[in-house]
């Protein structure tokens, strides 16, 4: 497989800023964001997909810990 070229590459970014602008835009409701989502995955490499999605995944993580609205899960098991 070769590497995408360049403009394959800002096609690709492009179509994710897009995708991610709409989950903002919806609070992550990617049903509203059908369209664009099929658009990013025809864009990308499968591969850069799944890289972009955990990348999106962690940076929201982020946010809500550096908020402190992060609240671990409440667990009673005792060992």
């Amino acid at each position: 497989m070769a590497a995408p070229t360049m403009k394959e590459r800002q096609v690709c970014w492009g179509a994710r800023d897009e995708f991610w602008r709409c989950l903002d835009e919806h609070a992550d409701d990617a049903s509203r964001c059908q369209a664009l989502r099929r658009s990013f995955e025809a864009s990308c490499p499968q591969q850069w997909i799944k890289y972009f999605d955990k990348r999106r995944d962690y940076l929201k993580f982020k946010e809500k810990f550096e908020a402190g609205q992060f609240q671990p899960p409440n667990t009673s098991a005792k060992s």
